[in-house]
Parts: structure tokens; sequence; C-alpha cells
């Protein structure tokens, strides 16, 4: 019988074999965000409509052409979220945290939905790990944030990333600058494509962020933002600067980046690669200061970003970076019968809970295909039990890197197992410390031939 269907277009499975990828980088996420002073908060997977027509912004690619919208039963329009900022705003707001110490820092993990065009680094659903902080008003904070999203690229060992920053102002210096948009745009109208020619009016800033290559190329010439700023968006702006050069953090000023969601102001930022083709923006972000307010908030400045986890994996991958060993079975023990198989189970659960990685036959298979299984999971160690070694309550240790075999006790089998483990790493590595490292660390490959972590 054939498949009775296949995965939706535009979404990925994750498997066993590449799924300490996205935990390796993840965690990496969430220690550093905490480093930081954020934490995480999590939201639903869909949220009321309105919540993101509002905040995101109507004239935007996301609400217009990109968003998973539907009527649930009870005939109330819902949405899948498209991105993260829109709910943890609301779960700001909702959960009463504008009544805690200032500034409210949170971090997220999560899964986003826009029906797109799949393509390598844009996919219907992804994945994306995102800051949020919210009564902050200083530039000091553009700039944390920047040095965050910084920081894990660095962490992760990866090269060749842009930072590209500029300032889209606030709504006071912007309407002088909509007004340049609008009349530069209409001298090229017949040219734009429809939807430009329908955002020209609502929202001229839409243009600079169009795909189309007509568009992108009448933009090109556009009045440029950062020659309309007030006095107090010029100097925010500069402000920042001064604190990424503070931190030796290289820039580019990039007049274009308007970023694709209408609740911007200020500040606004972009880490780009060309490594992974037409979706190079492997994060994006920025302050937007309105958007509490315009959810029905009071006045409160906020600012974050987003990054997508797909696209950082793709640039990952491309640069060959290099991963933490996957787990794996620290001991498997092969067992000839069904009481052997039990004192199996005990041990097993012993070592487990002891942080290690065992495990033992659940299929029924002989000791020969058991230890073939052992074989193709990497086990580190493997152990035989037959009526014998119930009896003596002893068995040997096989170390399946270097052949050796050592009898082990199978009372107090932890202990016992521990110390063999670390007698056979200090004769491997006698010239290496071993003081500070666990045996999970040393099972794990805690040691290299230079004695280093």
């Amino acid at each position: 019988m054939g498949l009775i269907t296949k995965a939706v277009k535009g979404t990925l499975d994750t498997l066993p074999a590449e799924s300490y990828k996205q935990q390796y980088i993840e965690q990496s996420m969430r220690e550093i965000a905490e480093n930081y002073g954020f934490r995480e908060m999590r939201t639903p997977v869909f949220e009321h409509t309105e919540l993101f027509q509002r905040s995101v912004g109507e004239t935007t690619d996301v609400v217009q052409k990109e968003m998973y919208t539907f009527d649930d039963k009870g005939g109330r329009s819902i949405t899948l979220r498209p991105e993260g900022t829109a709910g943890a705003v609301r779960a700001f707001l909702e959960n009463g945290l504008f009544n805690e110490a200032m500034p409210q820092k949170i971090y997220y993990l999560t899964s986003c939905y826009r029906y797109e065009k799949p393509q390598a680094g844009r996919l219907r659903e992804f994945h994306q790990f995102g800051v949020e902080c919210f009564g902050a008003p200083a530039a000091a904070e553009d700039a944390e944030i920047i040095l965050l999203a910084n920081e894990i690229f660095n962490y992760l060992g990866l090269n060749n990333i842009t930072l590209e920053i500029n300032s889209i102002g606030c709504p006071e210096c912007r309407k002088k600058y909509q007004d340049a948009l609008r009349s530069y745009f209409r001298e090229h109208i017949d040219s734009l494509c429809d939807t430009c020619k329908g955002r020209l009016e609502k929202n001229p800033m839409r243009i600079l962020d169009c795909k189309s290559p007509v568009c992108s190329e009448i933009a090109k010439n556009a009045p440029v933002i950062l020659d309309y700023l007030c006095d107090d968006c010029r100097e925010h702006f500069e402000l920042v600067k001064k604190y990424l050069d503070a931190n030796e953090i290289e820039y580019k000023v990039n007049p274009m980046i308007v970023r694709g969601l209408d609740y911007y102001t200020k500040t606004v930022f972009e880490f780009v690669s060309n490594e992974i083709g037409a979706q190079g923006t492997v994060c994006g972000g920025g302050r937007y200061d309105g958007l509490i307010e315009e959810m029905g908030g009071k006045p409160t400045c906020a600012c974050g970003f987003g990054l997508g986890i797909e696209r950082l994996l793709l640039l990952m991958d491309t640069q060959k970076s290099e991963f933490p060993e996957k787990k794996r079975c620290d001991l498997y023990i092969a067992s000839l019968g069904e009481a052997e198989n039990i004192r199996a189970s005990q041990l097993a659960t012993d070592l487990r809970n002891e942080g290690l990685a065992a495990e033992f036959d659940t299929v029924g298979r002989s000791v020969k295909a058991q230890m073939k299984y052992a074989d193709k999971i990497g086990a580190l160690y493997t152990m035989v039990l037959g009526t014998d070694e119930l009896e003596n309550g002893t068995a040997r240790l096989k170390n399946m890197t270097d052949g050796t075999q050592t009898e082990i006790k199978l009372d107090d089998f932890c202990d016992n197992f521990q110390s063999i483990v670390i007698k056979q790493a200090m004769d491997a590595f006698s010239d290496s410390p071993i003081e500070g490292l666990d045996l999970t660390q040393i099972l794990s490959g805690g040691l290299t031939e230079n004695g280093n972590d």
C-alpha cells in the first residue's frame, strides 16, 4: 500500500539524524539570550486575525498575500502566526507584564507560517528565534540586541555575515519622507507593479521593499530616509553607531532597509549572507516604539529581532560549520534470554538514572543481531549477559573503540562502569588532565588527542 499522503508543500521533516543540529543551535541561543537577561515566553500558534492586521500592517506582503487565515467553528477569523512579535506584545499587554520591573526582556523559539513560494531558505512553515525588549528607549538597547545576534553568529562559528543598519525615523519625520516618496514614484507609476500602485498613497515605503525587479530598479534612485530624519531620530541613530563602534562591531549603513513589517520605527537592521541565494537575510529587527500603543497599551518603547532557524542551518551547512557530536549510546547490553534481558533492563535503567545513554534488546534478536545493531548505533561500549554472567555476577565490558575487554561486576554496576571508563580515559590520555570532566563528558568526547575540551 502506498503512502496516504505526503508532507504539505513548503514544510520539512526534521529527522533524528539531523535534529541534534537544531537542538544545538536552539540551546546555544537560549544560553546566550539568558546571559543578556532575556527569559523565555511561549505564545499560541494562532491568534485573532485582527492582531496581525493591526500590528504587521495591512499594506505588507505578509498580510495581503501570505497569511494562513480561516474561520473557526465559532465564526471567528483566526490566523496562524506569520511572525513572533505581535503575539509577544499581545501577551505582554494581556498578562500585565507592563506592571513588572522594566525593561521586560523576553525571547522565544517558535514556528511561523506564511504562504510563500517555497525555495531554499524560505518555507511555508519555518522556525524563528526572536527577542523582544519592552520599556527601554535608549540607543543602548538597540545596540544590545544587535550585539546579542552578533554573538550568536560568532558562537556558532559563522563567517561572511554582513550587518546592515538604517533608521526609518519616527512617524513625524517619516511623513515628510513619505511625501517625497509619493512625488518620486508618481513619476514612474505606469511602470510599478499593481501591488505597489496600491501602496503609493497608503504606504509608499513598502515600495522600497518590493521584490519585483522593475520596482526594485526604480527604487534605487528614490529619496533616502536618512536625509529626512528629525534631530531626535538622527541623534538616536548616531548613538547606536557609537555603541556598535565601541564594541568593535562592523556594519554598513544601508538606507534601503525598511523591513517588511509596518511597526518599525527608528533603528532597523539585517544580518545578511550572500552564500545562501536570494533569501540572504538571516536575521532582521529593529525598534518599534509605537506598536504597543497601537495595540491598546500605554505608549511603551520596544525593540527586537527575528532569526530564521532554517536559514541559519542552511548557512551553517554551506560553510561546513562544526557541530558537537550526536549523542551516542554509551553502553549496549546484549542478552541471551528473557531472564538476562530483564537484568539488562535493570542495569540500563540504573545507568540512565545517572545521565548515561544505555540500550538493551526490545526486539527479540539473536545475540549476533544485537551486536550488529549496537555497531550501527555507534555504541561506545557493549556487554553480553548470559546464564554464566548472571550466576557469576560478572560480565565482559568491551570498549568498541579499541576492542579491549574488561571484567566488570554487576553489583554496584554504575560505579564499576564509571571507574573502568575513567581509568581507560586516563590510560589513553596520560598527558591530559581529566579532573573537572565528568563521566558523560568523557564518553561524549570531552577529551581529544591534545587534551583539550
